[in-house]
């Protein structure tokens, strides 16, 4: 008898552990320093046919807590000369490529070695994130995470988050841009998603995905409508359409001065 409930209770202890481990496993995976980890998600597509789902699962993902910045970058040409103003392909880049730094390898006073890099192209950012061993986030990506407000996950909640959304797009941007890490982190504690530059996506040129798009060979690229707004999930979103429509005037080589980037990376 005495054995009986001794293995019972044994039999049970090993269950409670068996249980407990993938919650382990997933409470140890946290991101690399600089980054931080925003949790999986879904991720409610802005426009959408009858036919598209509603929601998107997302996978928790590691993104970058700041937009890469001038030092960043001229680490990365420094490492890579055929990224250089200088040397770069009018394929990958075009003329206006880091136009505003002084010199290949250096930026100048027109280019805090602390603000955002700004006038690099799609390729460019691409290129900096694998050198990083990091790769762009996707479109549901960058939008979960940006949709946080200070204060809770779901801005869409936060009438003042949705104030200030919509004052920072429609103000013009500095010619010359403050560092990065100013103002408030969002919920998650990444800086800068609002209020201080437009950022590349990998997937930038389609409004509307078919799944995970890390692993989506599907997208289709020639869905966006910039003539209204059928099928929109909130009509009233006006920062989201502003940012849709930005990202479907964009060209792969093109460099904008309000334009830069961060990277994610698979957790």
């Amino acid at each position: 008898m005495v054995r009986r409930k001794t293995f019972h209770w044994a039999w049970l202890f090993f269950c409670a552990i068996a249980l407990l481990n993938p919650l382990q496993a997933e409470l140890e995976v946290i991101a690399p320093p600089g980054m931080v980890r925003v949790p999986g998600g879904v991720y409610r597509p802005l426009f959408r046919s009858n036919s598209d789902a509603r929601e998107i699962p997302v996978a928790a993902f590691a993104l970058d807590i700041h937009p890469v910045t001038n030092a960043g970058f001229l680490d990365f040409v420094r490492a890579n000369p055929r990224w250089r103003r200088s040397q770069v392909k009018r394929l990958f880049a075009d003329e206006n490529y880091l136009k505003h730094w002084a010199a290949d390898l250096e930026p100048g006073e027109a280019a805090s070695m602390n603000a955002p890099v700004t006038w690099v192209s799609w390729f460019a950012a691409k290129a900096f994130a694998a050198w990083a061993g990091k790769r762009l986030p996707t479109t549901v990506e960058w939008e979960l995470a940006a949709a946080a407000s200070p204060s809770q996950p779901e801005g869409e909640n936060d009438p003042e988050f949705k104030k200030l959304l919509a004052v920072w797009h429609s103000s013009p941007s500095p010619e010359r841009l403050p560092p990065i890490g100013t103002g408030r982190a969002n919920y998650f504690g990444i800086h800068d998603l609002h209020g201080l530059i437009w950022e590349w996506v990998a997937d930038f040129n389609t409004a509307m995905v078919t799944g995970d798009a890390r692993g989506d060979s599907g997208l289709e690229r020639q869905l966006f409508c910039g003539s209204g707004s059928l099928g929109a999930k909130d009509v009233g979103n006006y920062a989201a359409f502003m940012r849709f429509g930005f990202r479907s005037s964009l060209k792969a080589d093109y460099s904008v001065h309000n334009l830069g980037f961060r990277c994610a990376k698979n957790l």
